[in-house]
């Protein structure tokens, strides 16, 4: 009698755990955004870029290209120290960014590579002392999330990342302000659930997407604890109602994400796709395509 008693208890937790999960990881289901112009599209990642070229990521020149080539264009948004939205992915400068030639200073970063990247971060930075600074070995300059949109003008869809430090949801606020006016077709995405959930509580007619990663087979040691084994798993959807879910495409079978997209018929992106053979594979999993560094055949 105790026995069946504890086995009574222990299948109504499991049961309770279940409907709990199901619920924590279950997408927008009612009054969506239409999603179908974005999906089957792909989808170019910081633009048509080429770091060892004149259109290294981020880049006007790499956007341009993608717009050319008729690419949707997925970008980086985050603030400058004076709160301008400015297009950059690292929220530290040294991969990507560079002194002019022969005005490096002694306490310039040296990449893996051997080059001299700039120190800090882009908010650490106003928008006039970023314009000091290149792109790669290219002349291109950090570019403002205002001249860009004016670049594209509505002419292929955008995916906008939107880069969110902790709490402060400042790019939300400044990066919507731009897009009230603009007339193409875009969406958000962040690693934030935050960033997410402001828009949820804003502007719910916008598609959102949450961004995810098996964080901890990506690099166990810098994301271990709690609340990266709830970002992997998509345990914030409860809270942040996303239309689409971009995973990078390597852990396809993660079960949070193969809920969202076969039980609750949710929107998934894959990201990065680096070469054609990943992208043929992913089009068993996947809805929308995020792809660098090769130009799709189709």
């Amino acid at each position: 009698m105790v026995l069946e008693k504890v086995v009574l208890i222990a299948v109504v937790i499991l049961a309770v755990l279940v409907v709990l999960y199901f619920l924590a990881i279950m997408p927008r289901v009612t009054k969506k955004p239409s999603r179908a112009p974005f999906v089957g599209r792909l989808y170019a990642h910081r633009g048509l870029h080429d770091n060892k070229s004149d259109a290294p990521e981020n880049s006007m020149k790499a956007f341009q290209k993608a717009v050319d080539a008729g690419y949707g264009i997925e970008l980086d948004v985050q603030l400058s120290k004076d709160g301008i939205p400015v297009i950059f992915h690292d929220f530290t400068l040294a991969r990507v960014a560079r002194y002019p030639k022969g005005t490096e200073p002694a306490d310039a970063v040296r990449n893996e590579d051997g080059s001299l990247g700039v120190k800090g971060k882009v908010c650490d930075y106003t928008f006039d002392e970023l314009e000091t600074f290149h792109l790669m070995d290219s002349e291109e300059k950090i570019p403002t999330f205002e001249e860009f949109l004016k670049l594209v003008d509505g002419r292929v869809p955008l995916i906008i990342e939107l880069k969110i430090e902790l709490l402060d949801m400042s790019v939300c606020r400044k990066a919507d302000r731009m897009l009230r006016d603009y007339k193409g077709l875009y969406c958000i995405e962040s690693f934030n659930p935050l960033g997410l959930f402001w828009y949820r509580r804003n502007h719910r007619e916008v598609m959102r997407g949450q961004l995810s990663d098996a964080f901890h087979k990506e690099d166990p040691e810098a994301f271990r604890g709690p609340l990266y084994f709830a970002l992997t798993n998509l345990l914030f959807n409860f809270m942040t109602k996303p239309d689409f879910v971009a995973y990078n495409y390597h852990y396809a079978e993660n079960l949070s994400r193969r809920l969202c997209r076969g039980l609750f018929h949710n929107v998934a992106a894959a990201w990065t796709i680096k070469d054609q053979a990943a992208l043929d594979e992913s089009r068993r999993n996947f809805d929308i395509f995020i792809f660098d560094s090769f130009i799709p055949s189709d």
